[in-house]
């Protein structure tokens, strides 16, 4: 595959708005599909879809631990990326769009979310 069509796969795979908030809740730490679920609203199958896609790109890996499967962004170019992304749109739109910053969601059961969330005392 020449250069072009490389470049035209990864635009491809980023033309979605789900697959961008993916990669913009993957910025901050990796997550696995259950965390996503719960941050985005979405359903399982739909989020593995779109992270099968993002994969295929070379956008995201993943990792196993356990029965857990974790993704992260495949490096810090896909953050810059999308930096220059929210640059552009913002000096067209005149608006920021970036997404706030994430807290362990209380319905993912995932160790990294539980780890995260603040001890509760009865």
């Amino acid at each position: 595959m020449d250069a072009y069509a490389q470049l035209a796969e990864i635009a491809k795979a980023l033309a979605h708005p789900v697959r961008l908030q993916i990669l913009d809740v993957l910025r901050g730490d990796e997550a696995c599909v259950c965390h996503l679920e719960a941050v985005l609203g979405q359903r399982q199958a739909y989020i593995s879809q779109q992270l099968a896609r993002l994969r295929e790109a070379g956008l995201v890996v993943d990792r196993r631990d356990g029965l857990n499967v974790f993704y992260a962004l495949a490096g810090e170019s896909v953050a810059t990326l999308l930096d220059a992304m929210h640059a552009a749109t913002a000096s067209v739109s005149g608006e920021a769009l970036r997404l706030p910053p994430y807290a362990a969601p209380a319905s993912c059961t995932c160790p990294k979310c539980v780890e995260k969330r603040p001890i509760q005392i009865a």
